[in-house]
C-alpha cells in the first residue's frame, strides 16, 4: 500500500511514525509503572489495616469480649476504602461484623496461621490470622541450649480478621493515569504531524509544481511549463519536463492534422455504409413484398387445383408441385425471419394466454408428418397459462417439434410441461439420432445440419433452430438442450407462468370448420394475379366473391349487385394513398356496420403488425396457406354452419 503513496505522505510517515512509537512506548511504560505502584501501595495499606486490627483484637478474642470486638470493627470501618470488617474465632464463628462484605469471596476455607490476599475487580479482601503474642524472657530458665530438645510448637491461632476494601478509588486513579497517557500521545501526534507537515512542504513543493505542470500537459495544455526552481536533480527534472512538453505540442499538432483527415475519410465511409444499409433494407422490403405476391398466388392456385379430380399421375404431379411450393414458402419465411430478427425489427407482444390450444394446433399440424414416419406424437394436456408472445412462442415450439419429428426414425415425440416455481418448463423430447455434446452450439447456427450432408429437402433447411435461439433471446426465455448420440434429445424452454384470465363478456364462439357456401366476400387487392388466385380459391369453397383493385371499384360493383358483404379481405399495401385499413374503414362506414374483415399483406415489418393490432384486425402474411385462411374464415363471428 505504501508503494502507492506520494512523496509528501512518505515524508510525513517518516517524521511522525518514530516519534509516535517512542511516545507510545514511554507513555505505556510510565503509566504501567505508576499503576503498579498504586496497586502495590493499595495492597500494603490494606494489609496494614488488617494487621493493626488483628493486633488490637488479640486480647478480646482470647477473653471472648464481643463488645470490644464490635467496637474495633466499627472503628476500622471509618478508614478510607474499608467497606466491611469481620472477626471470627478459631472455629470460624463470626464474633463481630461491620459494614458490607462481598459475598462472592470466600471467608475462610480453614483457619490457619497464614495471611491471605483475595483480589477482584471490585473488592480487595485481606484475611489476617490472630495469634497470641510471645514474650522473650531474658533469664536462664527460659533459655535452652541448642540441640537440647525439640523446638517449641507454634502458638495456637485465636481467630482471624477479614477486611474488605473497595477498589473504586484505585480504579479512578488508574483511569486518570491512562487518560493522561492518552492525552500525551495525542499531543505528541499532533506536534509530530505539524512538524512533518512543515518538513514535507519544503521537500515536496518543487516536486508538486512539476506534478501540476505534468497534469496540465496530460489534459492537453501543451503550453504549460515548469518554473525553474532549485538546482541539481530538481533542475534536471524541470528541464526534462519542459523539453517533453515542447515535443508533445509538436506531435499533437501533427496527430491532430492526421486525425482530421482520417475522420473525414471515416465519415465518408460511414455515409457510404449507411446508404448501403438503407439500400439493403429497401431491397429486402421490396423483395419480401414482391416475392410473397407470386408465391401467394401460386399457393392459392395449387390449393384450388388440388380440389379437382385428376388422374393418378396428374394427382401425383400436383402433390409434387404443392410440396415444392411449400418448400419455397418455408425457405422464404425462414430467410426473411432471420433477417428481421437480426435487424431487431420484431417487437414482441407479450400477454397471458392458455398453453393447451397452442399445443393442440402444433400437434395437429405435425401429426401427418409423424404418421408418415410411423411415429407417436403426443402432447400431454395442461391447464397452465403463460406470459409470452403467442405468435412467436408458437413458432418456437413448432420448430422444435418439427425438428424432433424430422430427425426421429422410430419411437415417439413427446411434448410435456413441468412447473418450476413461478415458471413453466416446456420440454420437447424424442428418441431420435441425438446430438454430440461438442455440436450443441453449432446446431444453432444458420444452415448447419449434422445429419443432412446431402442437403435433403425433406430434412429442413437448417434455419429452424437459429430462429428458435433468436426468438427465445428476444422473449427472454431460457433455452436448454440435453442430448447425446443414439439416446435422443430434450429441448426445453422456460417461460413465466401467468394467472388465468376470464374470457371477455359477450365473446363470440369460434366457428368449427364447415361449409362456406353462400358467404358474401368483398376482396380488394391491387395485384391482378394475387386477386385472381384468391377469388378463384374462395369461389371453389362456395363463397360469393366481389373483387376489385381499389375501394371505389369495389363499391361500384357492390352497388350494381345490390349485395352487402359479410366479410372483407383486403391487401394492406395498395396503389394510391389508401392502405387496406383505410379500405376496411370506408366499407364499414358505407354500410354503417361492423363487417368482419381480414388483412392480408406481404409486408412483414413491425409497423404493419402494430397497425393491424390497434385496429383489431386479424393479419395473414403472404403467401397465405389455404388451410390457415379457411380456419380463420370459420372462426369469424356472424355466420352459422
Amino acid at each position: 500500500m505504501i508503494d502507492t503513496w506520494g512523496v509528501r505522505a512518505r515524508v510525513m510517515l517518516v517524521a511522525v511514525l518514530p516519534m509516535l512509537v517512542l511516545a507510545i512506548v514511554l507513555t505505556a511504560f510510565y503509566t504501567r509503572s505508576r499503576v503498579a505502584d498504586h496497586e502495590e501501595a493499595y495492597h500494603a495499606r490494606g494489609q496494614a489495616f488488617a494487621r493493626q486490627l488483628a493486633a488490637a483484637s488479640e486480647y478480646a478474642l482470647f477473653s471472648g469480649n464481643r463488645e470490644t470486638l464490635h467496637r474495633l470493627a466499627s472503628a476500622m470501618l471509618a478508614e478510607d476504602d474499608v467497606t466491611g470488617v469481620l472477626i471470627v474465632d478459631r472455629g470460624g464463628e463470626a464474633l463481630a461484623r461491620s459494614g458490607y462484605l462481598d459475598k462472592s469471596l470466600p471467608v475462610l476455607s480453614q483457619l490457619a496461621p497464614a495471611r491471605r490476599l483475595l483480589d477482584t475487580p471490585q473488592t480487595l479482601r485481606i484475611i489476617e490470622p490472630v495469634v497470641p503474642s510471645t514474650l522473650d524472657l531474658d533469664d536462664d530458665l527460659s533459655s535452652q541450649a541448642p540441640g537440647a530438645g525439640p523446638a517449641a510448637a507454634p502458638p495456637p491461632m485465636l481467630g482471624a480478621v477479614i477486611v474488605d476494601m473497595s477498589r473504586a478509588r484505585l480504579d479512578d486513579r488508574q483511569r486518570e493515569l491512562l487518560l493522561t497517557g492518552s492525552v500525551v500521545i495525542v499531543l505528541v501526534l499532533l506536534g509530530s504531524m505539524m512538524l512533518a507537515n512543515y518538513m514535507s512542504r519544503g521537500v515536496t513543493g518543487p516536486i508538486r509544481q512539476v506534478a501540476v505542470t505534468v497534469e496540465r500537459i496530460g489534459r492537453g495544455q501543451f503550453s504549460a511549463r515548469v518554473p525553474l526552481v532549485g538546482g541539481g536533480t530538481l533542475r534536471t527534472l524541470t528541464d526534462g519536463v519542459n523539453q517533453m512538453a515542447a515535443q508533445l505540442a509538436s506531435a499533437h499538432d501533427d496527430m491532430s492534422r492526421q486525425i482530421t483527415e482520417a475522420t473525414a475519410e471515416l465519415r465518408e465511409s460511414k455515409d457510404q455504409a449507411e446508404r448501403a444499409t438503407l439500400s439493403k433494407s429497401r431491397f429486402l422490403a421490396a423483395a419480401s413484398h414482391d416475392l410473397r405476391q407470386p408465391m401467394h398466388a401460386l399457393g392459392l392456385f395449387i390449393a384450388e387445383l388440388a380440389q379437382h379430380e385428376h388422374a393418378p399421375d396428374v394427382r401425383r404431379l400436383v402433390e409434387r408441385i404443392a410440396a415444392s411450393a411449400a418448400a419455397m414458402e418455408n425457405l422464404l419465411d425462414s430467410l426473411l425471419d432471420i433477417s428481421r430478427l437480426d435487424a431487431d425489427v420484431v417487437q414482441p407482444n407479450v400477454r397471458a394466454f392458455p398453453l393447451q390450444p397452442l399445443l393442440d394446433r402444433i400437434a395437429a399440424d405435425e401429426r401427418p408428418g409423424a404418421d408418415a414416419r410411423d411415429l407417436e406424437l403426443k402432447a400431454r394436456p395442461t391447464n397452465a397459462w403463460i406470459s409470452s408472445d403467442p405468435v412467436l412462442f408458437e413458432r418456437i415450439l413448432s420448430n422444435l417439434v418439427s425438428n424432433a419429428v424430422r430427425y426421429t426414425r422410430k419411437g415417439r415425440v413427446l411434448v410435456a410441461c413441468r412447473r418450476r416455481g413461478d415458471r413453466l418448463r416446456i420440454e420437447v423430447r424424442d428418441n431420435g439420432v441425438g446430438i454430440p455434446e461438442e455440436s450443441h452450439e453449432a446446431i444453432f447456427q444458420e444452415f448447419v445440419q449434422l445429419h443432412n450432408p446431402e442437403r435433403s429437402r425433406d430434412k429442413g433447411l437448417g434455419l429452424g433452430l437459429p430462429i428458435v435461439r433468436r426468438l427465445t433471446e428476444l422473449l427472454h426465455h431460457r433455452l436448454t438442450l440435453r442430448s447425446s448420440p443414439g439416446r435422443g434429445s430434450v429441448f426445453a424452454v422456460e417461460v413465466p407462468l401467468a394467472k388465468p384470465e376470464a374470457p371477455p363478456a359477450g365473446a363470440e364462439t369460434e366457428r368449427m370448420p364447415g361449409d362456406l357456401g353462400g358467404l358474401h366476400v368483398a376482396l380488394v387487392d391491387d395485384d391482378p394475379l394475387a386477386r385472381g388466385s384468391m377469388q378463384s380459391l374462395l369461389t371453389s369453397w362456395g363463397c360469393k366473391v366481389v373483387a376489385a383493385g381499389d375501394a371505389e371499384s369495389l363499391v361500384d360493383q357492390l352497388n350494381r349487385d345490390g349485395t352487402v358483404p359479410e366479410l372483407i379481405i383486403s391487401d394492406f399495401r395498395l396503389d394510391g394513398r389508401f392502405n387496406g385499413i383505410d379500405v376496411i374503414r370506408s366499407l364499414r362506414a358505407w354500410k354503417a356496420a361492423d363487417i368482419p374483415a381480414v388483412l392480408v399483406t406481404g409486408d412483414t415489418g413491425p409497423d404493419t403488425l402494430r397497425q393491424a393490432q390497434e385496429e383489431g384486425l386479424p393479419l395473414l402474411h403472404k403467401p397465405v396457406r389455404p388451410a390457415r385462411l379457411r380456419a380463420l374464415l370459420n372462426r369469424l363471428p356472424g355466420r352459422d354452419d
